[in-house]
């Protein structure tokens, strides 16, 4: 597997390709690896923590079950500056709300599959990525979608 490492104003983060698709980010220090794919996603993110791109045009793999791949098919939907509800898309996906906040929980491929635009049914929640629900509150701001937060 190949990786990249990027310096983000939410701390460096390892991005992950396997057969020509993005796998896996995570905040941490990881390869250096220079594929194409890698350099393309490194610029796409820089370019996202910058307020110059709004979406990521990168082939994905989620790796997890099917239901996973719902949920993060679900995320994806969710336009930049935008926020849904876990009961929302467990509705869509006929599952519960705590199902759908698990399988956010678990995604592989956070900011690029915007796990922190899914809010509780009173607001705000945690996000497991590093900094915890100040990165998720860093991100939203970035997208212009915490106002309703202060």
């Amino acid at each position: 597997m190949a990786e990249a490492t990027i310096d983000t104003p939410t701390g460096k983060m390892r991005i992950q390709e396997r057969d020509g698709a993005i796998v896996r980010v995570e905040w941490g220090q990881g390869g250096r690896d220079d594929t194409v794919l890698l350099q393309k996603a490194a610029t796409q993110m820089l370019e996202y923590f910058a307020g110059a791109r709004e979406q990521f045009d990168l082939p994905l793999h989620v790796v997890g079950s099917e239901f996973q791949r719902a949920v993060c098919d679900a995320m994806l939907a969710i336009p930049f500056g935008y926020t849904r509800t876990y009961g929302e898309i467990a509705k869509d996906l006929g599952v519960p709300a705590q199902a759908v906040g698990q399988a956010c929980g678990g995604n592989p491929i956070p900011v690029i599959i915007p796990c922190h635009r899914v809010m509780g049914a009173k607001g705000l929640t945690g996000f497991s990525g590093l900094g915890g629900v100040e990165t998720k509150l860093a991100l939203l701001r970035l997208e212009g979608a915490g106002g309703f937060l202060i």
